[in-house]
């Protein structure tokens, strides 16, 4: 060993070092973590997983669909907030939509051309809130939001100076456009297919000055598989999920108070309803 070169010396030293740090960060520092995960937080560290009659109905920590086999709402139960995570809720495609706040022009699909579109997230958030206002009888409408559902948007040319016209770029043709007129131009519906990037995006309020629909029942989670949601949404279909079940409302609002967290710590973040528990609680009696 003495005569041994010396990178013969190096590479076995760094083979030491491999062997060493793999038994150390591969295997024991593994099973120690794994071992006071199961003694000190048991239920956690696999998964939070809800029981019922015997059986596994979902986990705590993940949200879930409560619809039928056509994607509509249960009316009996609450209904989680929105999921981009695969269909909703999939755990392997935990994703958020990565669209911000100024994405507001959908892109309209072309007849016959075989392409969906896509729809902006104002879009997607005036089309969630209309929805759930029709389920639950209340008004859907919000700011920027057109009463069809899309978000109220006018693309204007010229871009700078006087408007010699004006379009409403998410209400496709022959829709009537939300608004008749800007600025003295007549605006037109969109047309697919249409190229309107050189216009002026001029997103317009309208008279909607607060939504009744919460925030959370028309946004989707960063990951996707929140489980809970606000307690001003679930008193929102407290009175629907009682007139389903034919229960008093006071009854459903006294369980969404058993099944509120408060705010953790004490300051931090808000008070929020486990819709799995909200809704085992209701099929318990």
């Amino acid at each position: 060993m003495k005569h041994m070169p010396i990178w013969m010396h190096r590479y076995l030293a760094a083979l030491r070092a491999l062997l060493v740090l793999t038994l150390l960060t591969g295997a024991l520092y593994p099973l120690v973590v794994t071992g006071i995960a199961q003694l000190a937080f048991h239920d956690g560290a696999n998964g939070s997983l809800v029981e019922k009659d015997g059986r596994e109905v979902g986990s705590a920590l993940v949200g879930q669909n409560f619809t039928d086999a056509a994607g509509r709402p249960v009316g009996r139960y609450f209904q989680s907030r929105p999921s981009m995570a695969g269909d909703g809720y999939d755990m392997l495609s935990t994703a958020a939509s990565n669209l911000g706040p100024e994405d507001v022009v959908d892109v309209l699909p072309v007849p016959g051309a075989g392409g969906e579109g896509r729809r902006s997230l104002l879009t997607q958030v005036c089309a969630r809130s209309r929805a759930v206002g029709e389920l639950e009888g209340v008004s859907g409408a919000r700011p920027y939001c057109t009463p069809d559902g899309v978000g109220a948007v006018l693309k204007v040319f010229p871009a700078a100076g006087t408007p010699t016209r004006a379009v409403s770029v998410n209400q496709a043709c022959p829709a009537p456009p939300f608004v008749a007129e800007y600025r003295g131009v007549r605006v037109e519906c969109g047309r697919p297919g249409e190229s309107y990037a050189a216009g002026r995006t001029v997103p317009v309020r309208g008279t909607t000055v607060r939504a009744v629909v919460p925030a959370d029942a028309v946004t989707a989670s960063g990951s996707g598989l929140d489980p809970d949601i606000s307690v001003p949404y679930a008193e929102l279909q407290a009175a629907r999920v009682a007139r389903e079940r034919g229960v008093p409302v006071e009854r459903v609002r006294r369980l969404i108070a058993e099944n509120t967290t408060g705010r953790f710590l004490g300051f931090m973040g808000e008070p929020a309803v486990n819709v799995l528990a909200l809704n085992l609680a209701l099929d318990g009696g």
